[in-house]
């Protein structure tokens, strides 16, 4: 009988890695969030009445699971950016620090006494990730601009807009621009501590908000240097006795399923649908035949009819339910977190590795709770011989 090994234990792959996290509201905190899955021990640096996210609803109790789900794993500090000896402590704990994000508009951490150049100055090893609307230079890199004003300025409201059946940009309520940079950044960061291992010296990363979303407008950037003869057509939802499906059967393979299922043979042969491209020339009339089929079933029904046929589809799910899916249970895609208030659940990371551990940790600081135990640590560090900076600086495992 063949001997079977257990999975190696996982370790942290940004274990020793400390991160100086100046953000605020979404963008930032989901960039730091990310690094803290990893194992990075997060600071986060918090003004007297802490990050606004706190009292955002939900709650549980007065707990907000919102400011939760982007600040797990983190510890929180409270320092008074005005005042001199708090500034001071930001700067020494900076020269302690592998990487620093703040997403404050550009100019205001240099007015702090907290720029990259300042910092960088005391810790050429320092990685220094800067978050903002439209980034650190340029005509606009001082304008104010939230997640709904990138969403219309870099042109993604109006390209969604082709495919609605409306002379108006839809409503924003999901942000997007912060949860694209969030990850650009994150991934910006891992880059710099490669390159670092080989250069010995950090760098400035700069991210926009702008950037990210528009280069997520991939076919759309294209279409608009070069216009084409048949505009894209967008994959529209399907009407079923109960609700609505999405079928995309992109594929010839994927066609030809898809008539058997619905009892229609002879549209593969239909030149509307012989080939990929006609399918998507004639996506609406391909719908028409396909609705025709799914409005005389249940979602669940036409789900499992074609789902069994290899047809790629889904029924419409809320959120609750796409978290209660036995596929996101199975896969671990969740971590249940406790507070005073009750539990509730994050997601993980969307990737998963071998070997490393990645995954949102358990804690959930107060705010201020490790401010003491941080600044003892800080004075507590013995200098290193190299040491160019006033203050304790953190010994290098």
């Amino acid at each position: 009988m063949p001997v079977t090994s257990s999975p190696p234990a996982q370790h942290d792959a940004l274990k020793n890695i400390r991160v100086l996290d100046f953000t605020f509201v979404m963008s930032g905190p989901l960039c730091t969030r990310a690094l803290a899955d990893a194992g990075a021990d997060v600071i986060k640096v918090e003004p007297p009445g802490g990050d606004v996210m706190r009292q955002q609803e939900p709650l549980l109790g007065n707990f907000s699971t919102y400011f939760g789900a982007l600040n797990c794993g983190k510890r929180s500090i409270v320092l008074d950016l005005a005042r001199p000896e708090d500034k001071l402590a930001a700067q020494q704990l900076a020269a302690t620090a592998d990487v620093v994000v703040e997403n404050f508009r550009p100019g205001v951490m240099e007015r702090l006494g907290l720029g990259h150049e300042k910092l960088r100055a005391a810790n050429p090893r320092l990685i220094y990730c800067s978050i903002s609307g439209y980034g650190q230079q340029g005509p606009k890199s001082g304008v104010p601009a939230y997640a709904p004003v990138i969403h219309a300025a870099c042109g993604y409201d109006d390209a969604s807009m082709r495919f609605q059946a409306v002379q108006r940009p839809a409503t924003s309520g999901i942000m997007l621009a912060d949860v694209l940079a969030g990850i650009h950044a994150a991934s910006a960061i891992h880059l710099a501590l490669f390159d670092r291992e080989r250069t010995g010296l950090g760098q400035h990363v700069d991210v926009a908000l702008f950037d990210a979303v528009l280069a997520m407008l991939v076919r759309e950037g294209q279409e608009a240097q070069t216009p084409t003869a048949f505009p894209y057509v967008g994959f529209e939802p399907v009407k079923a006795s109960d609700g609505y499906v999405m079928v995309a059967a992109v594929t010839e393979r994927n066609g030809t399923a898809l008539f058997d299922v619905i009892g229609r043979p002879e549209l593969k042969t239909d030149p509307r649908f012989a080939t990929a491209s006609a399918k998507v020339n004639n996506r609406p009339a391909l719908y028409a035949e396909v609705e025709a089929w799914t409005r005389l079933r249940t979602a669940a029904e036409c789900e499992d009819a074609l789902m069994a046929a290899g047809v790629p589809v889904s029924r419409y799910k809320t959120v609750a339910q796409a978290m209660d899916d036995v596929h996101t249970l199975s896969r671990g895609t969740l971590q249940t977190l406790s507070c005073a208030g009750g539990s509730f659940r994050v997601v993980n990371a969307p990737y998963k590795l071998s070997a490393a551990r990645v995954q949102a940790r358990a804690r959930l600081a107060q705010l201020g709770e490790d401010t003491d135990t941080v600044l003892k640590e800080l004075a507590a560090a013995p200098a290193s011989p190299d040491d160019t900076v006033t203050g304790p600086r953190r010994a290098r495992a």
